[in-house]
């Protein structure tokens, strides 16, 4: 049987043209093909000129697509690699830009070096929107990118080339934020045809202009679906749940203030993006409650408590955290609503 890497030489043989019998590649070809994986797929960086934001959104008929095609750090810039992918890209990419380097110069230095770059394709942005993309002589048909201001989309091995064309047009023409302009581009690419295999997995990065200082709080997505018959359509519910746990931190954070009026409005924002979510409904029962809005906590309590009866069990605890105030009558009536 042969192996991935295996496979990966002869493919790779294939497309530079060079005989590959057994015993006649040699060791310098062996190495620089064995670690080729065939990720064919169609996808965007771009950046938002409002916000600084930068981002990677990708799909793809190959597993677990995000960890080695999307690449983002706040402040430098994104990169996506694919097609036989080198994901050193990534990495070496953002180095190069952290450095100074504009991403069309840093994409043109590790291309000249990659003596693979004609079965490549890579696409980079850097933070003030400068941006270029490279579609290797050996990229499966169809392939192709498109270079526009502040994004670039590029796909290979699609069904048609009117897939990346759909791309360009979707981004330009879609409203709201980064994450929802690169969402439509996919679509777009879908609804054009996609991947010639179908599809399997899909990511989404998006990072802020500018580092806060605190990396966690930079990547305001960093989703991943690997394994779905619909990754597009996860890939969404993912970010919808994204943003409604955003508007719960922030909640969060209001109730370590004893800001209840933040802390209801972000709860409920967040119920509103999810609304069968227990979780959203039982914190924003527990703002009203803060805010002496009793009556109005108690049909969320009764909904929270029917989904799932250990949130009745986890309530009494919170008074000790100063979640909920420390009055045995009101625990009583809150929770009668489990009965």
């Amino acid at each position: 049987m042969t192996s991935r890497a295996g496979a990966s030489i002869v493919i790779a043989c294939a497309l530079a043209q060079v005989s590959c019998a057994p015993g006649t590649e040699s060791a310098a070809f062996r190495a620089q093909t064995a670690s080729l994986r065939p990720v064919h797929t169609y996808s965007i960086v771009a950046r938002d000129p409002a916000s600084g934001q930068l981002g990677v959104a990708v799909q793809s008929h190959w597993f677990s697509v995000g960890p080695i095609v999307a690449w983002a750090e706040a402040g430098v810039g994104a990169v996506a690699t694919q097609s036989f992918v080198e994901p050193a890209y990534g990495p070496k990419g953002l180095a190069l830009m952290r450095e100074g380097a504009s991403a069309p110069d840093a994409l043109a230095s590790l291309v000249k070096k990659d003596e693979a770059r004609d079965v490549r394709q890579v696409a980079m942005i850097d933070a003030t929107g400068r941006v270029d993309a490279w579609t290797g002589a050996r990229a499966i048909e169809s392939a192709g990118h498109q270079v526009g201001q502040n994004y670039s989309v590029q796909a290979n091995l699609m069904a048609s080339d009117r897939v990346w064309p759909a791309m360009a047009e979707a981004f330009e023409r879609t409203t709201g934020d980064l994450a929802d302009r690169m969402l439509a581009a996919l679509d777009a690419a879908q609804t054009a045809g996609g991947d010639i295999r179908g599809r399997q997995s899909a990511a989404l990065v998006v990072v802020t202009g500018s580092p806060t200082g605190e990396p966690w709080k930079d990547r305001l997505f960093d989703l991943r679906v690997d394994d779905s018959p619909e990754p597009l359509a996860e890939l969404r519910r993912l970010v919808v749940l994204q943003r409604a746990y955003a508007h719960m931190n922030a909640g969060d954070l209001a109730v370590e203030k004893q800001d209840h009026e933040a802390a209801l409005r972000e709860y409920a924002a967040a119920e509103a993006l999810v609304p069968d979510n227990a979780e959203m409904i039982y914190w924003h029962a527990v703002a009203l409650v803060n805010m002496e809005r009793v009556d109005e906590s108690l049909p969320l309590f009764r909904r929270v408590f029917a989904m799932e009866p250990n949130w009745a069990t986890l309530t009494p605890r919170l008074p000790k955290s100063g979640l909920l105030p420390d009055d045995p009558a009101l625990m009583t009536r809150i929770l009668a609503e489990a009965r």
